[in-house]
């Protein structure tokens, strides 16, 4: 195997951010009311999910202020389906490894599992949601808006997949993917809105992020607001999201996959890859192989969404937990994503087999990008065949000279450094 040198590449993202987020989550309570809504004495939860949002423990810390403050007794309620294997130990644990304790919120978390039939969406799919979360006197729903890992729609990830979903736990979570994109593209919107009205819902908090995965923004939305403004949000996120800056890429190397990375792994915008029987491919980049050398520790085992690589190390491998991906694939129905690819020994092995997939490319023209994930995109790493575009692309700074990649005595590099800012 003959590997070419790799130059650092800096891509400039949107980078507007907020700086003092105890004064973004105090602006974003005035916008939706919530002081109006609670009263002295209710039981207010704090719905959270299993994503890795970018100052979640601060946003819900603060919430948590601002309802003891207004004389109400604060919870965090898991809002994540299924995840966590669908137990309330492990959504629990799933917070916790956001940081999201008792402990750093200031509130007790409640996580039990049992749920409520609220009714049927008019495609006949069963309505959920969690029986303390109507039992409460109000609940705020936080999560950030951003494109969905599945399908192009009005409401992708954000809060009214929340509503639906994440506070339907396990039964909730099984029937709205009954029917794969078109349950999460039709039916996510009409369970929200029984939700909405059967559920105490006192606001929404709608985190958007920017390019480098820091909050950029916080909007507070009253509960009559969350479906009309939800889809104007997703329209910001759409335009601060990254991408790759190359048309066409020959081997896309990624450092990490995980779930707190993205619900499947990868960011599938990034991949321009869904891997969804009947679904049209995402428009992006042109990638002709995919290889990912590890697991995240955050992703617990969850390792859906290798089947969205071509290759995978068999550290990789090792560290899925089978359980947990089946619990989470089998409420999905998206069983190409938990497919394990074929896997080598080790990083070396695994290079040389993707340019053996590739034909053998000259390495002074072979295009080959290495990043540490597919939330980074604000560095990466080049070959020599993309250097030239690189150059040519106005937001895009060259950084030091080609360098080989060192491997270890088993055939391994040394990973790089995952991190919220895409800049060290």
């Amino acid at each position: 195997m003959q590997l070419p040198g790799f130059v650092e590449i800096q891509q400039k993202l949107h980078a507007k951010r907020v700086v003092d987020v105890p004064e973004a989550v105090d602006r974003a309570w005035r916008q939706c009311g919530c002081r109006r809504r609670i009263r002295k004495g209710d039981r207010v939860g704090i719905a959270l999910g299993s994503r890795g949002i970018d100052n979640i423990a601060a946003i819900a810390a603060q919430l948590a202020r601002l309802i003891s403050q207004a004389g109400a007794r604060p919870f965090v309620i898991p809002a994540m389906g299924s995840h966590g294997g669908a137990t309330s130990a492990g959504q629990t644990a799933v917070l916790a490894s956001l940081g999201v304790t008792p402990a750093s919120v200031g509130a007790p978390i409640r996580a039990a599992m049992s749920t409520v039939q609220l009714g049927h969406t008019p495609g006949g799919i069963p309505v959920h949601t969690s029986r303390q979360a109507i039992r409460a006197d109000g609940i705020i729903v936080l999560n950030r808006i951003k494109q969905h890992t599945d399908f192009t729609g009005p409401y992708e990830s954000g809060l009214v997949k929340m509503l639906a979903i994440g506070l339907g736990k396990r039964e909730g979570a099984a029937a709205l993917h009954s029917r794969g994109c078109r349950s999460l593209r039709d039916d996510v919107p009409s369970a929200a809105r029984l939700v909405l009205e059967r559920v105490p819902i006192v606001a929404g908090i709608a985190v958007l992020e920017n390019g480098y995965h820091q909050t950029a923004d916080l909007v507070g939305l009253a509960p009559e607001r969350i479906l009309s403004q939800e889809k104007l949000l997703l329209r910001r996120a759409r335009r601060m999201a990254a991408r790759l800056p190359f048309p066409e890429i020959d081997l896309l190397v990624v450092d990490w996959i995980g779930k707190d990375i993205s619900g499947v792994g990868f960011d599938t915008h990034v991949l321009a890859r869904r891997m969804i029987w009947g679904e049209r491919e995402f428009r992006g980049s042109k990638i002709g192989v995919v290889a990912a050398l590890d697991l995240t520790p955050g992703s617990h085992g969850n390792g859906l969404g290798c089947g969205l690589a071509d290759l995978v190390t068999e550290r990789l491998a090792r560290k899925i937990d089978w359980s947990v991906v089946r619990t989470n694939v089998l409420h999905t129905g998206f069983l190409n994503r938990a497919k394990l690819p074929l896997a080598l020994p080790n990083d070396r092995e695994l290079m040389a087999a993707a340019l053996t997939a590739l034909g053998n490319p000259d390495p002074r023209t072979v295009r080959i990008v290495r990043m540490a994930d597919t939330l980074q995109l604000g560095r990466m790493w080049v070959s020599a065949g993309l250097l030239q575009q690189a150059r040519q692309r106005p937001r895009v700074v060259v950084v030091g000279e080609p360098a080989p990649l060192r491997f270890d005595r088993k055939g391994n590099v040394r990973r790089l450094p995952r991190g919220r800012a895409g800049v060290a």
